[in-house]
């Protein structure tokens, strides 16, 4: 009987079948575990986090330093993860960087050989944009993806392995919307499914109030709570903020046991959660309630709550610690349209609508 082709890209024990409407979905199977199947595309750093949810295994990380070829793109890595551009970097760039590239790494071609084996000279612009293409599903991931590469490659030329960033030369895609904005019917349901008292209603309202990214919520901690103010130095460009504590917030906190532990947000044993398993607890909790979202898309909703209160970009930057107006509009676009349209011509007329609507209307 012919040995049957290995899929490309996929993890071990993860298979590939069809639905009964004909599309093509993801399961992990292995005996003596529970079968998972998972949401989210292979490639993408949504799948990863479903698959080491379901098989209890370690982050992806470049080969083991005796096994890492002179040269090689795990070599190219293994500089660049030391360098001093690097360590310079926020700690949640580098965390964020890092894994796109490990997992990049940790990718097999049609031989089966990892992409980490390459020797990192003979990336060609070419290679790389189809290497890049194949997450063209989930355009986000795709230009993450070209940024890290471009980082990777530019160390390579420092190095003097080469002279032109061949990531560069690569095509970007389209952004998609990316994540999903919570609705308010959403958040409603999210509140109604996690009473107060608990850490996932806690979690959501701290997210909320602050506006505040995974890796700032993971390490929040109770001094930040001052006067009556959150105090947050965002993770991107260091951007401070101080943003009343709300209602919701006050009561989800007094609703839990009171103790002196240093952080807000803790898991079973009194400790923070790390960066990825806030993210990866988060989204359980949301499907539980029935609910799409994910962190970010709650730091995107009260982006879209601001706008909707008629606060301007200035206003808004204020709250969620964004340094451009462009990028608090992007967050908001999921405003109210009619509502704002209402505003809008109230101020310029006095009235909720047209001044003189046609005859018959």
């Amino acid at each position: 009987m012919p040995r049957r082709k290995a899929q490309r890209w996929l993890p071990d024990n993860v298979t590939a079948y069809k639905d009964r409407h004909g599309r093509t979905r993801y399961r992990y199977r292995k005996t003596g575990q529970q079968p998972y199947y998972f949401k989210a595309e292979p490639g993408t750093i949504e799948f990863m986090d479903e698959y080491r949810d379901a098989s209890g295994a370690a982050p992806i990380g470049i080969s083991s330093a005796d096994a890492v070829a002179p040269g090689s793109m795990d070599d190219l890595a293994r500089k660049l993860f030391a360098a001093p551009r690097w360590l310079r970097m926020k700690s949640s760039s580098q965390y964020t960087y890092r894994r796109i590239i490990e997992r990049y790494l940790a990718r097999v071609d049609k031989r089966g050989v990892r992409y980490g084996t390459y020797p990192a000279k003979r990336a060609t612009v070419g290679v790389l944009d189809v290497h890049i293409a194949e997450l063209a599903a989930t355009p986000a991931s795709a230009n993450n993806l070209r940024k890290a590469l471009k980082k990777l490659f530019d160390y390579a030329i420092k190095l003097g392995w080469m002279t032109v960033n061949p990531a560069e030369k690569t095509d970007s895609f389209r952004s998609g919307p990316g994540f999903h904005t919570w609705t308010d019917e959403e958040i409603d349901r999210y509140r109604a499914y996690h009473a107060l008292g608990t850490t996932a209603r806690l979690t959501l309202e701290l997210a909320l109030n602050t506006a505040a990214r995974r890796c700032n919520l993971a390490e929040l901690e109770r001094k930040q709570l001052q006067g009556g103010r959150w105090n947050v130095i965002h993770a991107k460009g260091t951007d401070e903020t101080s943003v009343p504590i709300t209602a919701e917030t006050r009561a989800a906190i007094e609703a839990l046991p009171a103790a002196p532990i240093r952080w807000l947000i803790t898991g079973e044993h009194g400790g923070p959660y790390t960066i990825e398993s806030l993210g990866n607890r988060f989204r359980k909790w949301a499907r539980a309630a029935g609910c799409p979202g994910s962190l970010h898309g709650l730091r995107k909703a009260m982006s879209r709550q601001l706008a909707e209160a008629g606060a301007t970009d200035a206003q808004g930057r204020a709250v969620t610690g964004q340094k451009k107006n462009a990028t608090f509009a992007h967050y908001a676009a999921k405003a109210d349209r009619g509502r704002l349209a209402d505003e809008a011509m109230r101020k310029l007329i006095g009235e909720p609508g047209l001044a003189n609507p046609p005859k018959g209307q």
